[in-house]
């Protein structure tokens, strides 16, 4: 019998948790093919966030530890300088990395710490209910902003890749997204030259997704992935924010 699609390797036999029409499950997809195609599975380490993805531990199929909220990047920055020659990621949402763990980002691009962070930007709080986070946009309503966020109150949405590709130490960042095949396949793309520049001991790199979120958004599959495109990507623009390399 011909086998037309196999659950990659680097996914555990695991059900997932999340939300009918969450980005997490898409890119986790993404991550472990990549870490597969890498023969990087078995040497592999994540550092796992708090928020909706704090059990992704329980569906990669490489060694994980779980970090305190927001600090992902510094036991990331140990776990590399204890294995330099493995491969390390963070993988974090919105509010574990741009909210609590802001500085820890920032300092680990600064320095340029040799591992990668997956960043799940979904302009909401997932796991806690809906509130505003540093990246919700201006007019989005969330729990703790029944009437939209204004920039008076909240200020602007942070765009992270970008503040950080003025550190030095990040090498590379690219923004995608995983609302279609043409987008998800550009997204493992990235994931995948992220990784290879790690490995290649070049510097910090950086994958920003933007990310639907259905159930917080209040809308349908397709609407949500239709508001992605239509506002998150305008706000946010997909592509290659940093490549020092090709500077």
């Amino acid at each position: 019998m011909t086998t037309i699609y196999r659950k990659s390797t680097g996914l555990q036999d695991t059900e997932l948790h999340y939300c009918p029409g969450c980005s997490h499950g898409t890119v986790h997809k993404l991550v472990a093919e990549v870490l597969e195609e890498m023969n990087a599975v078995d040497t592999s380490i994540c550092i796992c966030p708090v928020g909706c993805a704090v059990l992704a531990g329980n569906y990669f199929a490489c060694d994980t530890i779980e970090a305190a909220h927001g600090r992902a990047p510094a036991v990331a920055t140990a776990v590399k300088r204890l294995h330099p020659d493995q491969p390390v990621f963070t993988y974090q949402g919105d509010g574990d990395l741009a909210s609590i763990g802001a500085a820890e980002i920032v300092h680990a691009a600064m320095r340029g710490e040799k591992f990668t962070t997956i960043f799940i930007n979904n302009a909401i709080y997932g796991m806690t209910g809906g509130q505003m986070a540093p990246t919700t946009l201006i007019g989005q309503r969330a729990t703790t902003a029944p009437l939209g966020r204004t920039v008076e109150q909240a200020g602007s949405p942070i765009r992270m890749a970008e503040m950080l590709s003025t550190l030095d130490g990040l090498v590379y960042a690219e923004r995608v997204c995983v609302t279609d095949i043409p987008h998800l396949n550009k997204a493992k793309k990235a994931i995948r030259k992220a990784f290879q520049k790690q490995m290649a001991g070049e510097g910090f790199t950086f994958i920003e997704v933007i990310a639907a979120c259905p159930t917080n958004w209040g809308m349908d599959i397709v609407e949500a992935n239709q508001w992605l495109m239509e506002h998150m990507a305008a706000y946010y623009p997909l592509g290659v924010i940093k490549d020092k390399e090709a500077e």
